[in-house]
Order: structure tokens, then C-alpha cells, then sequence
């Protein structure tokens, strides 16, 4: 498979500050890929490097000719006091295809309705964003990422705050784009129990260093309590898996 964006042996950081060192990582055409870990592991200095917010500090990073991302951010962007429509917010997606003071199209108003299709929302295309649940917003904000036709979809944090309803239907929905239209996905995450059941690999970076393998590989019980830093089980339940720490012998679980 083709690489979209290649990481090879990169120290990442701020200043002279390094968060990861030695970082390699292929970015595949068509991947599904999940960059998991906790706070502070270096998932958002990762995420800003390949975004082009940050240059490496040592080491190379690539980026294929005529890569187009889509970024669905960690925070609502859309400030709450303007009153916009959800076909609005989502013709945001085309500001770079249709230029500064341009007004657009026929044609981008019909794109943003059938981003607003792809993501089940074309209901609410006159709707106002401030009336919509968090999960309608999402489905907003990923339909806006869609919109500008790029070939990677990068979400951070995609469910952050939501229920449990709206995140099995957030990354359901994020799961079925992939699988119908083979765009590349990155979910970039904390929450290793979500995320494990939909994406197809895993970049699981903790402190002092990295995994990068299919969910088979990396979900066992040695990556991931290196990971957390305390012993933890794998168990499955209705075929997902759940990742729980283990049982000390006075029965109580590690903290």
C-alpha cells in the first residue's frame, strides 16, 4: 500500500523539549488507524507534526504529493453565539476551493448537502447548530471535514463528552464511511476501549515509546499494561474488547 504520510525514526516535540523519540509510522492509503494512548503520551504532538502545526526535531517525516485531510478537531469550532445553519457550518469545508470573499456555488451547496447524506443528517441542513444534540454536532463537524473531497480524515478525540449511545453511533458512522468509500481514516484517542473495536491498527504510544501493529497484535496484555503502567487484562464480551486492570491478590483492582 501506498504511504500517505511516513514517519521514520522522528524525535517529536516542542522546542527543545522531545515527547517521542525514534517515532516511525506509515500513514497508509486506505488505513484505518487508531493513535492511542494517555494524556500526555504524545498523541496531539503526532497529530500536529503530520498536520504541518510542527516540524520534527530530528528524523524525517513525508507527506504524499496532493494529500488532502479533512480535520474533524477535539473542540467544537463554531463559535455558539453566531446563529449559523448546519449547511453553513459544512460549506466551511469548501473556504479553501472557493477563495477568500467568493460566495459559493451551486455546485458547493450541492456537495455540502450530500456530505450532510454521507454522515445521516440531511434533515437538518436548514436547521440551526445550536439546536442540534452533541452527536448531531459531530455528525456536523465530520460532514464539514468530508465536504472539501479530502483522501484523509483525521478526528480528534472524536467522542469526547458524548453518551454512550452517541459514541457507538459516532464511530459506527465513522466505521461505515471508511468501509464504503475507502477514504483513510485517523482517530486519534485516549479512550482505548472505544477505539480498539472499529479501527483496523493501532499506534499505541506511551511514555517512553510506541506500538505499531494490527488491534490483534497491540491488544495484549504486555503493550498495554507497559502502556498504563500497571498489570491489565484483555477480556472480550459479545466480541468486543475490554481492557480492565487486573485483580491484586487482596482482590481489590489496581487504581
Amino acid at each position: 500500500m501506498t504511504a500517505l504520510v511516513s514517519f521514520r525514526d522522528a524525535t517529536l516535540g516542542y522546542g527543545q523539549h522531545a515527547i517521542l523519540r525514534g517515532f516511525s509510522l506509515d500513514i497508509l492509503d486506505h488505513d484505518f488507524l487508531g493513535i492511542v494512548g494517555p494524556n500526555g503520551a504524545g498523541k496531539t504532538t503526532i497529530l500536529r507534526t503530520f498536520l504541518g502545526s510542527l516540524k520534527p526535531l530530528a528524523g524525517t517525516v513525508t507527506i504524499a504529493p496532493g494529500l488532502r485531510y479533512g480535520y474533524v478537531p477535539q473542540r467544537d469550532p463554531v463559535d455558539s453565539l453566531f446563529p449559523l445553519r448546519v449547511l453553513e457550518v459544512v460549506l466551511m469545508g469548501r473556504y479553501d476551493r472557493i477563495g477568500l470573499g467568493r460566495r459559493p456555488s451551486a455546485a458547493d451547496r450541492d456537495l455540502a448537502r450530500a456530505a450532510l447524506e454521507r454522515v445521516g443528517i440531511p434533515h437538518l441542513a436548514d436547521r440551526s447548530l445550536n439546536a442540534l444534540s452533541g452527536g448531531q454536532r459531530q455528525r456536523t463537524m465530520i460532514a464539514r471535514a468530508l465536504v472539501g473531497e479530502p483522501n484523509l480524515l483525521v478526528l480528534d478525540e472524536p467522542t469526547n463528552g458524548m453518551d454512550l449511545v452517541a459514541t457507538t453511533q459516532i464511530l459506527g458512522l465513522v466505521r461505515d464511511l471508511h468501509e464504503r468509500t475507502g477514504i483513510t481514516v485517523v482517530m486519534v484517542s485516549h479512550a482505548l476501549n472505544e477505539v480498539a473495536n472499529y479501527v483496523e491498527r493501532i499506534a499505541l504510544v506511551h511514555e517512553g515509546g510506541h506500538t505499531v501493529g494490527t488491534v490483534d497484535e497491540v491488544m495484549t496484555q504486555q503493550s498495554l499494561s507497559a502502556m498504563y503502567g500497571i498489570p491489565v487484562e484483555v477480556s472480550s464480551f459479545d466480541g468486543h474488547r475490554i481492557v480492565v486492570a487486573q485483580r491484586t491478590r487482596e482482590g481489590n483492582r489496581h487504581a
